[in-house]
Parts: structure tokens; C-alpha cells; sequence
């Protein structure tokens, strides 16, 4: 046993129970989601702005958003319906290690494939200039969109992780820095978060005046990570009525049904759950002083990373102490590209790194001040999408039971650890 496991060896971890938080669950079944965008799509304001030949782009993001592969596929369906030729996109910034086949294999581990979707992605870092905002800042969007007849902007609306803002994470964003590829993102983040709330519309009103942005396909999810709206609009409604989308989708986050707890513990991270692998607006930790908001949890701790993250490890900065194999997958080529041009370095800081999970949980344990040390409040979660069956610790039980929604669902027993001490 070396230093570090002596040091925790004393260090109980505490039984916990599960529970279920309820949230609005109102959602469109996945079967009807081709219909839903197929009606959006006939819309004579829509409608009428294509005709057969237009070679339109169909943006495509770096999120795990809920059934995109399906609502890209749609998309293009309708396009080819009324006569176009779609193609597909990547629209993520710097994402993707900031090359073209990074993005390139980000979108198609959501499931947007040519085979699937049946149109072609055509990936691509150069930029092209368009125009000028009204403060003189050169705007620059992808080549490939810009030389297309029309563009289709297709991205989930929900708040930032770092900025509050009339155009948070959305149609504008996606425009202002998605289309932007790893200049746009680089030239928007240059001054700083508190500059965003400002920049994102700046830019985006700007694309939609020079560039060929024919209509934007707006997703909104529910608590459970599943589609609730589908919502079609011209550039003109982009600009009115994407801030009244985002009030909506406010609504609609799921969270931790706790103002506060001693140790989060989340089981993986990664950039198809939040661009800061674990969502701000639920783990509390912001990588910038332009947000707030979540639980107050004095330790977070994260255990490992997703697949589709390629090794992207953004955001692990935000977190107290990490498992080494999270640490593991740990790619710097995919991590660092994001702070580069983002210029918020430390989200990308390695906390902490503890051989496996029971001595993460201890770790986080150990060092918070001024709490039961028998008896610990301890959250556990799957991850800041999946927030409806979590675990809690015996601490927290009094709280739940005095929650009109939430409900106990299990007895308590001790977290399962394997060999490796790793949990089950």
C-alpha cells in the first residue's frame, strides 16, 4: 500500500439508496419526428424559400443532441422532396481537434452517416470571408456553406455553460461560431466570455445577411434528453424568436433536485454530454464568472470518459479529482485546440488523479472542510443528461423525503467496487 492509499485507507464511504426525480416528461415520440419536421418543412414561409436544384448545407454540431441523426436525416429527405441536393456539414468550431476529419468522425459517432443519412458530409476547416459586422470585424463561415445555394442551420437551443445571453447554445451560436469553424470560434472567444452575450448575435446577424441561409431547424429536449420541440424558422425569426426558445428550453433542463451536497460524483464526462464535459448548469462548476447556477457541491469528482469524447478531455479542469482511467483516455491533441481558441485554460488544468474510483471517492471525502466525516452527503450520477434514476447518500435521505418529486426507489446498500476497486 503506498502513501496516498494509507492516507484514505480510514475514510468510509457511505451507503447509498436510489432515487427517482420526476421532471416534465413531455416529449415527440422518435417515430413521429419525421413527420414533425416534414410539417415544419412544408411551411409556405419555408417551403417557399427552396427550389429543385439548390445545392443546400445542412449544419451538423459536436453535441450528443437526442435523435440527430434522425432529424438530419429528415431534413434531407424533405430537401430532396422539393428537388434540392443536401449535403451535410460539420458546424462545430474548433471541435474535433480542429481538423476536418476530427469533425468529420465527431458527427458520424452520433449516427450522421452518409449511409444513414443518404446524403454526403462534406468536411472542411477553410473559411471563406463574407462580409463585415457593423463594428468592421471581418465574418468568415465555411467555404463549402458559403458556395451553396441555401444552408439549413439544424442545433439544439439550451443554455450556455459560460455566458447568460438572449442567444445562448443555438441557431445563433452555431452560425457565429459552429460556421465559423476554428477562426470564427477563435475570433468570437478572443475578448472573453462576457464578450459572447454581445459577439454571438454580432456575428450571426451578419451571416445571415451575407450568407445563403435559407431557414434553421431549432431542437429542444426535455429533462430525460429526449426531443420535445421542433420548431422551423426563417433568418428573420432566428433573430426574434430564438430568445424566446431559450426561455423554453430554461424550463425544460432537468437538475439536481439538492441546493447543495458535499461530494458529486459523476460517472463519466464527455463532449457529446457537454462542451464542458459535464453541464455547468447542473454540476455547479462554470468555467467562467459570466454563469452561475446548479448544485453547490463543495468536492466533484469525475470517473471516467465517454467513447464518443475522442479523447477530449475539456472541462475536466472544473473537476476536484479525476480516475486515472478517465486520465487514460486523455488525448492533449483534441483537449487543448478548444482552450487555444476559447482562451479559457483552466477547465483543461488535470485535477487530481486518484488509481481508481474508491479512492476518488474518499479523496473527495477527506478533503472537504467542515462536514460529517461519518456521515457525508454524497450524490452519485451517470452523468449531467441522465438525471432522472441517481443515487444518494443516507445524509440526504430526509431532504428527499420532504421532495414532492422525488421518489425512493431502492433500500440502502454499499457501493460495489470490483478487483480494481473500480464501481460496478
Amino acid at each position: 500500500m503506498g502513501i496516498i492509499s494509507e492516507l484514505l485507507n480510514d475514510i468510509e464511504i457511505p451507503e447509498m439508496i436510489s432515487i427517482r426525480q420526476k421532471f416534465d416528461g413531455t416529449h415527440i415520440e422518435t417515430e413521429m419526428i419525421p413527420e414533425v419536421i416534414a410539417e415544419q418543412m412544408r411551411l409556405e414561409k419555408i417551403s417557399s424559400r427552396f427550389h429543385p436544384g439548390m445545392r443546400v448545407a445542412i449544419t451538423a454540431g459536436s453535441r450528443g443532441v437526442a435523435n440527430i441523426g434522425l432529424i438530419i436525416r429528415s431534413i434531407a429527405d424533405n430537401l430532396k422532396a422539393m428537388g434540392c441536393e443536401p449535403f451535410i456539414i460539420p458546424a462545430m468550431g474548433s471541435h474535433g481537434g480542429a481538423t476536418a476529419k476530427g469533425q468529420k468522425e465527431v458527427i458520424e459517432s452520433y449516427g450522421i452517416t452518409e449511409e444513414f443519412t443518404g446524403c454526403r458530409i462534406i468536411s472542411s476547416m477553410e473559411t471563406v470571408e463574407i462580409g463585415k459586422t457593423e463594428t468592421g470585424r471581418p465574418v468568415r463561415i465555411d467555404k463549402n456553406a458559403y458556395e451553396a445555394d441555401g444552408i439549413v442551420v439544424c442545433g439544439r437551443v439550451k443554455p450556455h455553460t459560460g455566458f447568460r445571453g438572449p442567444y445562448e447554445s443555438g441557431i445563433m451560436k452555431m452560425m457565429a461560431i459552429g460556421l465559423g469553424k476554428q477562426y470564427g470560434a477563435e475570433i468570437i472567444h478572443q475578448d472573453g466570455f462576457h464578450h459572447l452575450r454581445e459577439y454571438i448575435p454580432m456575428y450571426g446577424k451578419s451571416i445571415i445577411k451575407y450568407a445563403p441561409v435559407t431557414c434553421a431547424l431549432a431542437v429542444l429536449e426535455n429533462a430525460y434528453d429526449q426531443t420535445r420541440e421542433l420548431i422551423a424558422m426563417t433568418p428573420e425569426e432566428i433573430i426574434t424568436d430564438e430568445p424566446v426558445l431559450l426561455d423554453r428550453a430554461r424550463t425544460y433542463m432537468p437538475r439536481l433536485l439538492f441546493d447543495s451536497c458535499d461530494v458529486l460524483i459523476i460517472d463519466e464526462a464527455g463532449k457529446n454530454i457537454s462542451g464542458d464535459g459535464m453541464d455547468p448548469n447542473i454540476s455547479g462548476r462554470f468555467p467562467s464568472a459570466c454563469a452561475d447556477g446548479g448544485i453547490n457541491a463543495q468536492r466533484v469528482a469525475i470517473l471516467d470518459m465517454t467513447p464518443e469524447s475522442h479523447g477530449n478531455g475539456c472541462g475536466m479542469g472544473l473537476a476536484d479529482c479525476i480516475c486515472k482511467r478517465f486520465y487514460d483516455k486523455l488525448d492533449l491533441e483534441a483537449t487543448y485546440p478548444n482552450a487555444i481558441t476559447n482562451t479559457v485554460v483552466g477547465e483543461m488544468k488535470i485535477p487530481m488523479i486518484m488509481k481508481n474510483d474508491k479512492e476518488v471517492i474518499q479523496l473527495c471525502i477527506k478533503t472537504c472542510n467542515e462536514i460529517d466525516k461519518q456521515n457525508p452527503r454524497v450524490i452519485r450520477i451517470k452523468n449531467t443528461l441522465k438525471l432522472e434514476n441517481i443515487e444518494i447518500s443516507a445524509a440526504l435521505l430526509d431532504e428527499a423525503n420532504m421532495h414532492p418529486d422525488i421518489e425512493i426507489t431502492g433500500e440502502l446498500h454499499p457501493m460495489l467496487f470490483n478487483d480494481e476497486n473500480n464501481l460496478w
